[in-house]
């Protein structure tokens, strides 16, 4: 099953609950939180009380994608606001390993993300022991920016360096999906899609995680 994940920074926050429920109904299957702090990323998104609201609402998977500095000091926090994958950059983190088992050890999935600039190559000394991979398709920091179609090789440089070391970790695509690209994105060997604005931006926002979830299932 290839997986869904809509982007909630991409929702509208003057009705957070109703938009929750509406991707709780959905053929979604995770919840995709950014998390950003003005400082490793050029925005500022929203912080432990959304967390909250989704810990206490969301019937699926919380997905938390970190892009902060030093997030070695909020790996408890995310734990206990019920996060399920949290995700930190390879940029972010001086000592990566470390920071990848200390995810472990509080019980959640362990995910690294990647910059569009960053090669693959960095993740083969850790490869094995991650969860997920993150590959960021636009560069960080702000919704609906447009897909940076070097992404597909990306996929499948990380797809033969999995499959080379044995690896689980599952390959997420986040920034610029979108109708057109999803199936290609499957095929190069990803499996799960965030999707922010193209869904929360869309006429009918359940409709069209139902469009994406049957491109990509």
């Amino acid at each position: 099953m290839n997986i869904i994940a809509p982007s909630i920074l991409a929702c509208d926050f003057g009705n957070l609950k109703s938009e929750i429920s509406m991707v709780n109904k959905s053929k979604a299957h995770w919840f995709h939180i950014d998390i950003m702090d003005g400082i490793f990323v050029p925005n500022i998104s929203f912080g432990t009380p959304i967390m909250q609201i989704l810990k206490e609402n969301a019937e699926k998977i919380l997905d938390v994608h970190l892009m902060i500095i030093n997030p070695d000091n909020y790996l408890e926090k995310f734990s206990s606001l019920g996060a399920n994958i949290l995700t930190v950059h390879y940029e972010a983190c001086t000592h990566l390993h470390r920071t990848v088992q200390k995810i472990k050890k509080l019980k959640m999935k362990a995910g690294v993300a990647i910059n569009p600039h960053t090669p693959i190559s960095c993740l083969k000394s850790i490869i094995k022991d991650l969860d997920l991979v993150c590959l960021m398709s636009v560069n960080p920091g702000f919704g609906g920016q447009s897909f940076i179609e070097n992404t597909y090789e990306k996929v499948k440089e990380l797809k033969s360096l999995i499959n080379e070391s044995n690896s689980d970790a599952l390959i997420e695509i986040d920034g610029g999906v979108n109708s057109n690209n999803a199936k290609k994105l499957i095929e190069c060997g990803a499996n799960a899609l965030v999707a922010g604005s193209f869904v929360f931006k869309s006429k009918n926002p359940s409709n069209t995680i139902s469009e994406l979830s049957s491109i990509i299932n």
